[in-house]
Order: C-alpha cells, then structure tokens, then sequence
C-alpha cells in the first residue's frame, strides 16, 4: 500500500518536473557565490529605520523575522507605527497584506497585483527588462535581479516608507542614499564592497538595493518534507501528507494554479492572477484609498493594467512554509490555514458565512461587496471538487506540514535580528504570535 502510495506521489513529481533541489540552484542561477560581507549589509539595513523617510518603519516592519518574514498584520501597517511588530503592532492600515520574503529570490513576479515583473519570467535574468509601474516602467531594468530592483520601491511608497516627504520620488531615493552615505559605519561597510566607494564615491542606492537583495538571497528555505522525498527519501514524509499530495496533485486540482515545474521554480505558484472571491476586508483606520463607488473594494490587478476584466484578480500565493503565516490571502481575511484552504472548495459558503470576529479590532467594520466578485470567480474555484473530511484532513496535512521547512520557523529566524543598527534607530520590537504554526 505505501509503496503504491510512493510510486504515484513520484510519478506526480516526475511529470511536473519537481526536483526537490531547487535551493541548491541558488549561486548557480546567480552565476557567483553569495556576498556574506553584502549580505550582512544587507541584514542591518533591512533592521535599520533609516530606510523610511518618516525613521519609524523598516523592511522588517512589514516583514518580521517573528512571523517567518510574512506580514504580521492580516493588513499592512507601514508609517505610523508604534515600533511593534506583531500582534501588539498599531498604526493606520494600508490595502493589503505584505506578502513573505522566504524564496523570494525564485519568484518571477512580485506583490500581490503583479506590479513587479521580470519580462522573461525569469527573475535572475534581465535580458528582457522588468516591467515596474509608474514612475519606473522598464527604467530599472539594468539591475541584474528583480529583488535588487524591486527593492527601489517601498523607500518611494508614502503608505509603507515615505510618508509626507516633500518631493519627488529623485528626491526621496537620494535623500535616503544621503542619509545612509552620512553614517560613517555604512560608508565603512559599504568600501569592504564596492571599491568605488572605497575611493571616495558615495553611496548610491543601487548599493543599497544590492545589499537588501543580497540578504534576501540568504532568506532561501526549500528543504521541505516534498523536497526530501523527491530526492529519494520515501520516510521523509507521512502516509497523510503523502495522501494530501496525490490530492493537491489530483483531483483537488489545486497543482493546476499551485504549479511547480518551469517557471514557477517549484515555489508551487502560476504567479498568474485570478479571482477567489476573498472577503473584502476595509478597515477601520485606513491610509490607502479603497476602489468602488463605496470605497470599499480593492480591485486587484486593473489597478495596474486599467482593464476592468482584471478587477478583483490577485497572484496565486506560493505555498511553501505557510504554516507559519499568521494570515491568508491577499488582506489577510482567514487567520486558520484550514479556512484558506476550505474558501477554495466553497467560496460562496465561506464568503456568506464570513465573520471579521478573528481580525483585529481595526478590520472588524463593513464588508466591501462581494456578488460581483463572487460572479467572476476562477473556473476551478466555481466547480470545486467534493472532499471527505477525511480528505481534507490530508490535504491539510499536506500544505502544513509536507511543504514546511524547519529552517524557516520564527524560531530559528530571530537571530537575525541585530542587537542594533548603524544609524543608531531604534530596531523594533519582535513579538511572538501565538497564531502561527497553520492551525486554529
């Protein structure tokens, strides 16, 4: 029976062209070794206030070591926040939740709507430019990954880094090149690297997105009980997991989105976008606008192509290490792994049966409309499979803990978190969160 069982699971692998080594394709992919001296760089100034214009938010604001470097709201907090991140973090919500920067290095398309994109879906090349929105378009294209490039972004968004700042987004990405070439400790650091600087050129902040890149590169976890057994390690994985796969493989079709092979990296993403019918969740203390005659939607990708067929579409998430999400979906609608995962095999019944009662305070007002949304729902999310109970246990079993690698636990990241920074800010406050680990 269980070798049956294995026989099938690896034809699975094998004709979707799963490896189970895509971390170790990492320096290759790159063409060089990764830089530990950029990447410690990297490290502070991901920590490092300074980055934010307004000095009160940093890329690990929206993305905690604590929550396994996912958002630790179901909604974004960015400027204005009380230096907490976690439950207790509080200031004035943005439209979504900031996705998770695990493997990001793999992924070919970036943020929920898409708007970061390497053209040749191959975010290592650059051959065919990456496509940014308004104001970059194609102008960062020179930048040899898409995280280096993408990491010119938040520093220019009011609602995440910039706040009120006076002035362009030239002026806001030199401002916070200044700032950082002003401290001493960075200018040292950044001369170990770069011998432009170390002949007296100031830091850019092509440096500074160098080094933020390179230390992502160091955020790879993709040594999963799936990657163990598809390197030959039948024991790696339970009989359960090993049922939930056939599943997410097979009838429960949700390999069909959820891919693996090709492009997708084994990141278990299409990185297409498609409509769920998630609840649309506004809150309360809001500094982003909200879409539609109540300015209470959020339209998605037509945000960024204009199409009104693209309202309500969102990027498949990938699915690696979820269990130590502390939300799902794109607002951060179902804080159960389980309740994400039953949305997509009855989305009408999840959406009217939808509460905010497990949301924060601040995300427990109105509900946005959901008859249209639901009226565009994905073709598989319309015609779900029917799974027992039984099933389901399995298929969970499956997301939560077949696909979770160890390394990526709160536990093992907090040491990243440096005792202080350069410019001597204040580093935040890392709290636990009693909700990660898939379960509720």
């Amino acid at each position: 029976m269980e070798a049956a069982l294995d026989a099938d699971l690896s034809a699975h692998l094998t004709e979707r062209g799963f490896t189970g080594r895509v971390e170790a394709t990492l320096e290759e992919r790159l063409g060089r070794p990764v830089d530990p001296r950029l990447a410690e760089i990297g490290r502070l100034l991901f920590f490092d206030p300074v980055l934010s214009l307004t000095r009160d938010n940093s890329c690990s604001g929206c993305h905690g070591p604590n929550v396994s470097f996912n958002d630790s709201r179901s909604i974004a907090i960015g400027v204005g926040n009380n230096g907490v991140v976690g439950p207790g973090r509080r200031g004035p919500h943005n439209q979504r939740r900031a996705p998770s920067i695990l493997n990001a290095a793999f992924f070919p398309r970036l943020m929920w709507d898409s708007r970061f994109i390497a053209n040749g879906l191959d975010p290592f090349r650059n051959d065919r430019g990456f496509t940014f929105p308004p104001p970059d378009g194609a102008a960062l294209s020179q930048l040899p990954h898409l995280l280096a490039a993408q990491a010119f972004t938040p520093v220019i968004n009011r609602h995440e880094m910039a706040g009120s700042f006076n002035g362009s987004h030239v002026d806001m990405r030199a401002e916070v090149a200044r700032r950082v070439d002003a401290i001493d400790e960075y200018r040292s650091l950044f001369a170990g690297v770069f011998g432009e600087v170390s002949d007296g050129a100031p830091v850019r902040l092509e440096h500074i997105a160098a080094a933020i890149a390179e230390f992502e590169f160091t955020l790879v976890r993709a040594d999963a009980p799936i990657d163990r057994f598809a390197r030959g390690d039948h024991g790696a994985m339970t009989t359960a997991q090993k049922r939930g796969a056939q599943l997410f493989f097979g009838r429960a079709k949700c390999g069909e989105c959820h891919i693996v092979g090709r492009f997708a990296n084994e990141m278990f993403s299409d990185f297409e976008p498609h409509v769920l019918g998630v609840p649309q969740v506004v809150p309360t203390d809001g500094i982003q606008p909200f879409d539609g005659p109540g300015a209470d939607e959020d339209y998605g990708l037509e945000q960024q192509t204009g199409r009104e067929s693209d309202r309500y579409k969102f990027r498949t998430q990938p699915l690696r290490n979820a269990a130590y999400q502390p939300a799902y979906m794109h607002n951060g609608a179902f804080v159960c792994l389980s309740d994400a995962i039953r949305h997509h095999l009855d989305a009408a019944g999840s959406v009217r049966a939808f509460t905010t009662d497990r949301l924060e305070p601040t995300l427990r007002g109105s509900l946005g409309p959901m008859e249209p949304v639901l009226a565009r729902l994905h073709e598989f999310i319309r015609n779900p499979p029917q799974l027992s109970d039984e099933e389901f246990g399995d298929l969970l079993a499956f997301v939560r803990d077949g696909l979770t690698d160890p390394r990526a636990a709160p536990q093992a990241l907090q040491q990243l978190v440096p005792l202080r920074v350069p410019s001597g800010l204040p580093v935040h406050r890392f709290e636990p969160d009693a909700r990660l680990g898939g379960q509720c």
